[in-house]
């Protein structure tokens, strides 16, 4: 299999290259392209992670703070990014841990997103992240309006 390949055609590439790992023919690999998808996969996960978090905390930070626009669509928001987050985490348990060493970080992003959306001044959100990971991702769960 060819480098050509995966320029001109990335589907069929993937699919000549699991019928090459299926069949032990590990010489015929294209080693440097085959490296280069692992590794951008393994980032795309971590990105989609930080992605969901930080619209689940966008939109806890709206109920909590702007509870008088709270609505099904905010609702389901917050459901479904909680969803996913469950399904990635069971996927691969791995990205847990990077979720938690994270969520400090896409909590400041989630902030400036909503002092953006709500104009709501700064001093309204706090600095610091106001829920707890265990808060933020349990099923049900929704924070107190201020």
């Amino acid at each position: 299999m060819t480098p050509a390949l995966y320029e001109a055609d990335f589907n069929l590439w993937i699919e000549e290259t699991a019928k090459t790992l299926k069949a032990g023919d590990f010489g015929a690999l294209d080693l440097e392209n085959l490296i280069e998808e692992i590794e951008s996969m393994g980032r795309n996960n971590r990105r989609e992670v930080r992605s969901r978090l930080i619209v689940l905390m966008l939109h806890l930070l709206k109920w909590k703070y702007q509870p008088e626009k709270q609505s099904n669509s905010w609702i389901y928001t917050i459901k479904e990014q909680r969803l996913q987050l469950r399904l990635i985490m069971e996927d691969s348990p791995s990205l847990k841990p990077f979720a938690e060493d994270v969520l400090d970080k896409c909590y400041q992003e989630a902030r400036k997103e909503a002092i953006e959306e709500t104009n709501l001044p700064a001093s309204v959100l706090p600095l610091e992240r106001p829920f707890t990971q265990a808060e933020i991702l349990r099923t049900g769960w929704f924070p107190s309006p201020e």
